[in-house]
């Protein structure tokens, strides 16, 4: 349905009109620098446009008072040392004449947006806009912001759509309170109240330089678990960038594709329905870059590699911990979380900053280190072709979504005939013809003609064609390869143990572990146990073997409902940027074809239904786990609640 992006040129006619350092980085060409850098990379003439219209008054008050909404009104009429002395009265804010007009039409962007996406106008979208609005009170402004963009978008949605309740999460630089605006509720104890206890979630960033692991273990570990346990109907993101590196406010050092896969984590939620309205960001070209990467991402295109290091510091853990423990009473899905105790062998952002940018180890990111490092952000256009499928069904009995391809190529009969005589025991000569398509959809997604792929083949069949999709992945250079097989379907027995294959195998009652890169868990049968595997393992062990490419393997008896394939099947495109060779015997083919298409193309996956609590034998088989792989695997190292 698309993206739409919502805009006004008057929003950047707010300036600083006297000396104070700590207010000039809200500056105009915050919002010029993003729309530029949208425009240079053709990202902008792929959304829908929407010119920003002022909220009314009345929209106003769904979140401020009467008499403040007055007072900010008068400053159109006062003069520059007027406009000073009344700044004054507030924390970290100036006022201009035009300041009114913007700040309503920063409101009046976000309502427009939320009202393009649950109209299904669009399908996501982002509000570019200034001034932004997360510090504003209901009776003062603060922190730059003046109008609550966000939480009046919030009133808005469920005053005229009737959405229900609010779950509230943030992260933020917070240093023991020591960091402005030096609030307790801001803390990870501070949970909200009365009935709307369990409902604010904040995560406290006590030490600066927090990076893309970081980030990534706060949304495998906590904000996803909840959100999937909530099932909210929209998702509002106060799309704050100075988390990115070069930030002088945050500096913190999230690289701006981080912002590319915490976009594409967020898209399971809600039908993807997401509003993100600009909030902070006050390095221009890191700003530009990371709007970039959120709006491509929007749209539908893959996610760049993820740079640095995938091993969360010490301080982060810790968060995640306080925030866990404090939260563990209200949610289930963080009482069945479960995680190694920390080890002493987690490094520090210092650390991990020498290893990601070459500087000195200080907390500040060097000018001369920045620029070269984003450079190397690769913005390129999707390839022409999306999803395709090779499957001994007709198309059109598999009902594929539009815009997937229903493959008919083959490599050369010689080639096919070559690769089946290394596993001849394991091949009918009926099975020739479709192990020529599938290895034509591989050389496809490795050559970007095709982004990912989904194809069929006979129960007997499943195992070998693994097997040899595997050694031609390796034989086309491929330096990492991620395995993961459903199902009955054995381990390679020369599979190396090199690094160059993750093996993963969900099957059977009882966890296993050959090595370090070959383990094998049972598929839970609950909700909570579903999701725990695929956030609490399956996707820290995919974004820490950062692989080229994904082998997806449903073999017989691979107990996969629907939901679930196409959970498991969305979810893995964010590490490996979309490239998936999905092969599933026939007999399933007919139910999971079209979901599974259809979360490879990039469409939301359906519900898994009710959440429903892990069973402790769920929870046991993800401890053994997590317990024996967290030396390597250093995502999978987050602290658990006490008991």
């Amino acid at each position: 349905m698309g993206t739409a992006l919502v805009y006004h040129e008057d929003m950047t006619a707010t300036r600083l009109l006297w000396d104070d350092p700590e207010c000039e980085i809200e500056c105009p060409e915050r919002l010029t620098a993003a729309l530029d850098g949208l425009r240079q990379r053709g990202l902008e003439e792929r959304c829908l446009c929407l010119s920003a219209c002022e909220a009314s008054e009345e929209e106003l008050g769904l979140v401020h008072s009467p008499e403040y909404i007055a007072l900010v009104q008068k400053t159109q009429t006062l003069d520059k040392e007027e406009l000073h002395a009344l700044s004054k009265q507030y924390n970290a804010v100036y006022f201009h004449p035009d300041t009114f007009h913007c700040a309503r039409l920063a409101a009046g962007a976000a309502l427009q947006l939320v009202d393009a996406v649950l109209t299904g106008a669009v399908h996501n979208g982002l509000a570019l806009v200034r001034p932004p609005g997360h510090h504003s009170q209901r009776a003062a402004a603060n922190g730059f912001c003046v109008f609550n963009n966000v939480a009046l978008a919030a009133k808005h949605a469920k005053q005229k759509y009737g959405l229900q309740s609010v779950l509230y999460f943030s992260w933020h630089r917070y240093e023991h309170g020591s960091f402005w605006p030096f609030l307790p509720e801001s803390d990870a104890d501070a949970v909200g109240q009365g009935q709307g206890q369990g409902f604010t979630v904040n995560l406290p960033w006590n030490q600066v330089g927090m990076g893309n692991a970081d980030y990534l273990a706060a949304f495998l570990h906590v904000l996803l678990p909840l959100a999937f346990e909530f099932d909210p109907e929209l998702v509002l993101v106060s799309a704050g960038f100075d988390s990115a590196i070069g930030d002088p406010e945050g500096q913190m050092q999230a690289t701006p594709e981080c912002f590319a896969h915490l976009t594409q984590l967020l898209q399971v939620l809600a039908g993807g329905r997401i509003c993100a309205v600009l909030e902070g960001g006050y390095h221009l070209e890191s700003l530009a870059q990371s709007v970039c990467m959120m709006v491509q991402t929007l749209l539908g295109d893959p996610t760049p590699p993820l740079l640095g290091l995938m091993v969360p510091c010490q301080s982060a853990l810790e968060s995640i911990q306080s925030v866990q423990t404090a939260q563990t009473p209200y949610w289930t899905s963080l009482q069945q979380n479960v995680a190694p105790v920390l080890s002493s062998s987690t490094h520090s952002p210092e650390e991990r900053s020498l290893r990601l940018l070459g500087e000195s180890p200080t907390c500040a990111v060097a000018e001369d280190s920045l620029s070269p490092l984003l450079d190397q952000l690769c913005l390129r256009p999707a390839p022409p072709i999306c999803t395709a499928v090779a499957s001994t069904v007709p198309g059109a009995a598999l009902c594929l979504p539009p815009g997937v391809l229903h493959q008919e190529g083959s490599v050369l009969r010689e080639e096919t005939e070559a690769w089946a005589r290394l596993h001849k025991s394991r091949f009918q000569d009926e099975d020739l013809a479709t192990l020529g398509k599938i290895l034509c959809l591989l050389d496809g997604i490795m050559d970007g003609q095709i982004r990912n792929a989904i194809a069929t083949t006979t129960a007997l069949a499943t195992a070998a064609t693994l097997d040899v999709l595997i050694q031609r992945c390796l034989a086309r250079r491929a330096q990492r390869v991620l395995c993961v097989a459903l199902g009955q379907l054995d381990r390679p027995l020369d599979l190396a143990d090199d690094g160059r294959i993750l093996w993963l195998n969900i099957r059977g009652k009882d966890a296993a572990i050959q090595s370090m890169f070959h383990f094998s868990t049972p598929l839970p049968q609950t909700t909570g146990g579903f999701l725990s595997l695929i956030l609490g393992l399956v996707l820290p062990l995919a974004y820490g073997f950062q692989p080229d490419m994904v082998l997806m393997a449903l073999g017989p008896a691979h107990g996969l409902q629907n939901a679930q394939a196409a959970l498991l099947a969305a979810m893995l495109r964010s590490p490996v940027g979309g490239r998936i060779l999905a092969v599933v015997e026939e007999e399933s083919i007919r139910l999971l074809a079209r979901s599974l298409a259809q979360a490879l193309h990039g469409e939301t996956p359906p519900s898994l239904g009710p959440f429903s609590k892990a069973t402790p034998e769920e929870i046991q088989a993800l401890m053994f786990l997590k317990a024996r792989l967290e030396a390597r695997w250093k995502l999978l190292q987050v602290a658990a609640p006490p008991p």
